[in-house]
């Protein structure tokens, strides 16, 4: 390839079937533009490994940002992730039109940069696979649902009653068996079919969420860090794994608050000088950028925490007056603290314990004598 050792940085703008780059040398120059075909695997790899060794390749983090960042390690390449909506502003602050050309060549200035403001991490291969488990199994928990309501819909449309708390245990299982068998006609044939068909998915897709939730389990054993998170009260090894899978590694973020606000629980105002009831700032909210399967999980385990008392509960009945107004509020707070102390735990690899440890070199109070 000519011009080979000019090559200081390259820009990739990544799409679905094929790929846009662009080099520049150490003044800025661009060097050379390339057109990669996603189609031909080996034709790719080819044309990657004549790229410099070494080089920084930056690629917006969106989506098929995975396979090629692992093509571009693979080839002795580093590259390297940009904020997308970052990008966005800075094209559109400059004025630059969209195309896959002006997009690679915005890309391949970036690392010119005095400051890194558009970079984000890239999670390696293994947080990346622990993060498609968690998503497999929550896309199977969403059909478990949606068969779950069209079993209801098919009684309700058909307006049979039942008394069970849960329709799908042991006793209203057995309740639907006798309801979709050729004996009974309570229903039409095509409601008996349908039923019969969604309970047939819903069983098929109970043993794939099983054994999912085994490997869940077994990987969460042996995982010293999840073992730490299952100590916190309402962690348990579900939202453990869920938890250690969306933050990765837990030294990417500065503090304990700037991990709370990657989860979404940081509490941040948009005022414009007005002002609500009780001179309250309006505009009030947790943000938006960051992970939300992290909220979930964190406001998931505050209410466990909150049912069992001690310190969570007494912060969730002082954030709401005993429970009496600003509920969600109340949890979220919960939350916050629980993603603080998370931060802890892993950094500081120790479990949770509900008294915190007497401080080195502080006294200790003698107890005072009973009187005789």
């Amino acid at each position: 390839m000519k011009n080979k050792d000019m090559v200081s940085q390259i820009g990739l703008d990544n799409h679905k079937k094929f790929s846009k780059a662009t080099a520049r040398d150490r003044a800025g120059k661009i060097v050379w533009r390339q057109r990669l075909d996603h189609r031909d695997r080996q034709g790719l790899r080819h044309r990657l490994a004549e790229w410099p060794k070494g080089t920084p390749v930056i690629l917006e983090a969106s989506f098929g940002w995975s396979w090629m960042s692992d093509e571009l390690q693979d080839a002795e390449l580093h590259p390297h992730l940009a904020n997308t909506k970052k990008v966005a502003g800075w094209r559109k602050a400059r004025g630059l039109s969209k195309s896959d050309r002006s997009d690679a060549d915005l890309l391949s200035e970036l690392w010119s940069q005095k400051e890194p403001w558009w970079k984000v991490w890239l999670a390696p291969p293994q947080v990346r696979q622990r993060r498609e488990w968690l998503r497999y199994r929550v896309n199977l928990v969403g059909m478990q649902t949606a068969l779950k309501n069209r079993i209801q819909s098919i009684l309700h449309y058909h307006g049979i009653l039942h008394e069970y708390s849960d329709l799908f245990g042991v006793q209203g299982r057995r309740f639907l068996n006798l309801l979709i068998s050729d004996k009974d006609i309570t229903l039409a044939e095509s409601a008996r079919a349908s039923a019969k068909g969604y309970l047939q998915l819903l069983d098929h897709v109970r043993r794939q969420i099983a054994k999912v939730t085994r490997r869940f389990r077994r990987e969460v054993t042996k995982t010293p860090a999840a073992r730490r998170l299952t100590t916190i009260p309402g962690i348990g090894w579900i939202l453990a794994y869920t938890i250690l899978a969306e933050i990765g590694d837990i030294k990417r973020f500065r503090n304990a608050k700037h991990l709370a606000s990657y989860c979404l629980l940081v509490p941040r105002a948009h005022d414009s000088g007005k002002e609500g009831q009780d001179d309250q700032p309006m505009g009030r909210h947790v943000g938006r950028v960051g992970r939300r399967t992290l909220k979930w999980a964190f406001i998931e385990a505050a209410h466990g925490a909150v049912r069992k008392g001690g310190r969570f509960r007494a912060l969730f009945d002082r954030r709401t007056n005993q429970g009496k107004r600003d509920r969600n509020r109340g949890y979220i707070a919960v939350a916050h603290e629980l993603a603080r102390l998370v931060y802890v735990l892993l950094t500081k690899e120790t479990n949770y314990m509900e008294q915190a440890p007497q401080r080195p070199g502080s006294r200790t109070v003698a107890s005072r004598p009973e009187a005789g």
